[in-house]
């Protein structure tokens, strides 16, 4: 049986109980003005994915930010629920994952845009640009890679990155997109702002088959940039910005190579995603992801799974900043599974912490005193625990409670207005 941490326990029966009162409250009938607040539609859509970042992996980056008594902004939201992970097996993968969130469907690990007989299914990312919303994808991964894939691109195996990133203009038209990956963006043998075959990675390198993308984006009207200074003097309402060759970082085991240095951090990313969606009358649709919290964890390096955490962490109080300045914005922060099996524990040199794989990690600082914890890992794959989600915003009462990650599809939907069959 899982554990969950006491002040999940208390948040989860205090927002179910508050969302019961809230429909007691309408159905009866009273409260006009209150009813008619709460059935206002959300005109923008910020959905934070930290991919890879179960309930322990938040608690540990929360110990070393703000300490044990104190709220990362993550999770300083008035509705928190909890969702079953499995694919059309137990342990998901991040493109049947994200397909499920994207399109309300189980599927098959790989899959993106797919049901589990190969039939493209419409997404959210879909249904807002039906609406006339503004649409973007931010990421620290490959912005071609499984978790953004899934809301705007329709292929039956997720390494089909050039064909995402061709979907992602010609077909979704999606508005905003940053990240890593330009090595899918240029065919073989023409190397785009980041050097073929770096030293840190000499396996990167361009490897497109859709021929050069960068330009294609570029007679379409997209502004393109690759570094941070570029990225925040950009103008126009269509952006593509590539900042490195894969992902924004080295994914090794600590003291191997391990790097988490985005040339341009996440949050820098989300403030310039939003600023640029924010311009369009019908709202937006914007899907926001660290990778690293995941890509980290399959290397069961605690140290940069903190880190690329407290970075998601900066960028979700960036968006809850402007969601308390536009309140009819919907905050969620959430993440597609869990990896690692990762595990808090008390320093404890007696403790039996096993060798490689199953070594302990840290210790770490608890933030604010003079104690420490441990990480302990159990696997470098990914597990089938349950994920919770926060959230905050218009129409954020939906996500209390207990369900499937099919059901993330179905109360976005709901919460933007957007009628469709489950």
């Amino acid at each position: 049986m899982m554990k969950i941490h006491s002040g999940w326990k208390a948040a989860m029966l205090g927002t179910a109980a508050a969302a019961l009162v809230i429909t007691s409250y309408v159905s009866n009938g009273e409260g006009k003005q209150e009813a008619d607040a709460a059935a206002v539609h959300a005109k923008n859509v910020i959905l934070f994915v930290g991919d890879g970042m179960g309930l322990a992996a938040r608690d540990a980056i929360r110990l070393a930010t703000v300490g044990e008594t104190g709220k990362l902004a993550m999770d300083d939201m008035p509705y928190v629920g909890l969702f079953h992970t499995s694919s059309t097996v137990p342990v998901t993968d991040s493109a049947a994952a994200a397909t499920a969130f994207a399109s309300g469907v189980k599927t098959y690990n790989g899959a993106i845009g797919m049901d589990a007989n190969k039939k493209s299914v419409k997404t959210i990312l879909e249904y807002a640009k039906d609406l006339g919303k503004a649409t973007g994808i931010v990421t620290t991964s490959q912005v071609t890679d499984a978790t953004g894939a899934a809301f705007g691109s329709h292929v039956e195996d997720r390494s089909k990155q050039s064909d995402i990133a061709l979907q992602y203009l010609t077909s979704a038209k999606i508005d905003v997109l940053l990240g890593g990956g330009e090595d899918f963006w240029y065919p073989a043998g023409t190397a785009g702002a980041f050097q073929d075959e770096p030293a840190e990675d000499p396996s990167e390198k361009s490897k497109g088959t859709q021929g050069n993308l960068v330009t294609k984006a570029q007679s379409l009207g997209y502004n393109y940039v690759t570094n941070k200074t570029d990225l925040l003097k950009a103008k126009g309402d269509k952006l593509l910005g590539l900042f490195a060759n894969e992902e924004m970082f080295q994914q090794k085991p600590e003291g191997q190579g391990d790097l988490y240095n985005p040339i341009v951090p996440l949050p820098d990313m989300t403030k310039k995603a939003i600023e640029t969606l924010s311009t369009n009358k019908n709202g937006f649709f914007l899907v926001v992801e660290e990778e690293a919290t995941d890509e980290m964890a399959h290397n069961n390096n605690a140290k940069l799974t903190i880190k690329s955490g407290q970075e998601l962490d900066k960028a979700v109080r960036i968006a809850k900043n402007y969601a308390k300045a536009h309140p009819e914005t919907l905050v969620l922060v959430l993440s597609d599974h869990e990896t690692g099996g990762f595990s808090i524990e008390p320093v404890d040199a007696a403790d039996e912490s096993g060798d490689g794989i199953s070594a302990e990690d840290g210790p770490f600082q608890i933030a604010g005193t003079k104690k420490n914890f441990v990480v302990d890992w159990t696997t470098s794959g990914h597990t089938a625990v349950d994920i919770p989600v926060t959230a905050t915003g218009s129409r954020s009462e939906l996500f209390a409670g207990v369900y499937e990650n099919t059901d993330i599809f179905f109360k976005i939907a709901e919460a933007m207005g957007i009628k469709v069959k489950k």
